[in-house]
């Protein structure tokens, strides 16, 4: 059987609608103006916000990146959760669902504490994880910033450059490969 054949008597009966290339690139947009309308949910402003995620990207520690944007270590760690920042909980996974558990009432807050360590601060931080989820919206802004902000994304994140200028010698030519 061919495949004329299999077609034979099919018909189309809906019409699939163009919607045509989307336009809402706001790459260029700085992070500290995507977070501002997400101002009141973020532990800390917009402008220190974009500070601690510049600045935790780079490599630097909660605690470096927090003094550099003038917060608490503990907000910055805040604030970068809920940028979708991962990695920024103390404990390890067994040890948060301790704190589940106490915030389900199954624990009291003494023998949870004792439970995941014994450290009260680790303690807070991993309840407010466990309480605040990260923003979907924020988390999307930050992605993008730090994907546009990259050195090998550079040349294609809408800044002009040419792909490999950003890449240098890296990239070698096919002849290279045999």
């Amino acid at each position: 059987m061919t495949l004329s054949e299999i077609a034979d008597g099919l018909e189309v009966t809906a019409s699939q609608r163009d919607r045509g290339v989307a336009v809402a690139d706001d790459t260029e947009t700085p992070l500290v103006d995507r977070l501002a309308e997400h101002a009141d949910d973020l532990p800390c402003t917009p402008e220190a916000t974009a500070t601690l995620v510049d600045a935790y990207t780079a490599g630097r520690s909660v605690g470096d990146a927090a003094r550099e944007a003038g917060v608490t270590p503990m907000t910055g760690a805040k604030a970068l959760h809920r940028c979708g920042v991962e990695g920024v909980c103390p404990l390890a996974p067994s040890r948060r669902d301790v704190v589940r558990d106490w915030l389900d009432g199954r624990l009291a807050r003494s023998e949870a504490i004792a439970l995941t360590g014994g450290d009260e601060v680790d303690f807070a931080l991993a309840t407010y994880v466990e309480t605040h989820d990260p923003l979907s919206a924020v988390a999307e802004a930050v992605d993008a910033h730090v994907a546009g902000s990259a050195p090998l994304g550079a040349g294609s994140a809408g800044s002009g450059g040419n792909d490999a200028d950003a890449l240098g010698g890296a990239l070698g030519s096919p002849d290279g490969l045999r």
